[in-house]
């Protein structure tokens, strides 16, 4: 009897040769791709003859919901997330309703995450010790985003920022630029990328107080460097320790 499957997919930053090779195995064998409905266009002309169910944003426990219950129905399913699955994706939400599947076998295929690709963009950025945080507050209470901006401020980390804006969301970067200014001084070197991998895509290396009055929105991704972080010529380094680097 064949196996009930379902892959949770990190497609990368939305360009092929972004995607692991993996990803591309688990998509071209799949029956049916879900996701968000940005995500599905993005993948549709490189797999037109799949069929696919989306969602708009903020719809991610139906569309897990529906990619359950067609794996469940014997289909070979692929729930697609930008980036990687695990980070700020539906790997977790698959694994939590998929308790509700006992019979559906679920496997998360990483992918290349907005940090990495957006690093590579700007240069060095994330060399040494980094943390992740998303300034979305739909299901994390803003004083605990302004903690944990604080805490890594304060343990001069590097520090990526997801999710910095959106239309419902205007001035929460330069909220956050605000909060991270309590500790760091305005000239600390940063970046922001937009539209990685994609149509448009273009970045820009800064200052912090720079970045306070800089436009963003959900297709950025911010870089705050640590205290060692350097700007070498639009090039945002931040070294290891090396003796070559001193």
């Amino acid at each position: 009897m064949k196996k009930k499957k379902l892959w949770v997919v990190g497609i990368g930053p939305g360009c092929k040769e972004d995607m692991t090779l993996r990803a591309i195995r688990v998509l071209t064998e799949c029956d049916v791709i879900c996701g968000y409905t940005v995500y599905c266009d993005l993948v549709k002309p490189r797999f037109p003859d799949k069929e696919y169910i989306s969602t708009p944003m903020m719809g991610e426990e139906k569309r897990v919901q529906m990619a359950l219950e067609r794996a469940d129905q014997g289909c070979d399913v692929a729930l697609i997330c930008s980036g990687d699955a695990g980070v700020y994706g539906m790997s977790g939400l698959a694994c939590k309703m998929g308790q509700d599947f006992p019979e559906v076998d679920i496997e998360v295929v990483p992918g290349v995450t907005a940090a990495l690709s957006g690093a590579a963009i700007l240069g060095a950025p994330l060399i040494h010790d980094f943390c992740l945080i998303s300034l979305s507050d739909r299901l994390t209470p803003m004083e605990l985003i302004e903690k944990r901006l604080r805490a890594a401020a304060m343990a001069d980390m590097a520090i990526v920022i997801y999710n910095p804006e959106s239309k419902s969301r205007s001035g929460y970067l330069a909220h956050a630029c605000d909060v991270l200014l309590e500790t760091l001084p305005p000239e600390r070197v940063c970046g922001i990328v937009r539209n990685i991998g994609r149509a448009g895509g273009s970045s820009q290396v800064m200052t912090l107080s720079e970045l306070k009055t800089t436009e963003a929105d959900m297709f950025c991704t911010v870089f705050i460097g640590n205290s060692a972080t350097e700007n070498l010529g639009d090039i945002m380094v931040t070294p290891r320790g090396y003796k070559s680097e001193v």
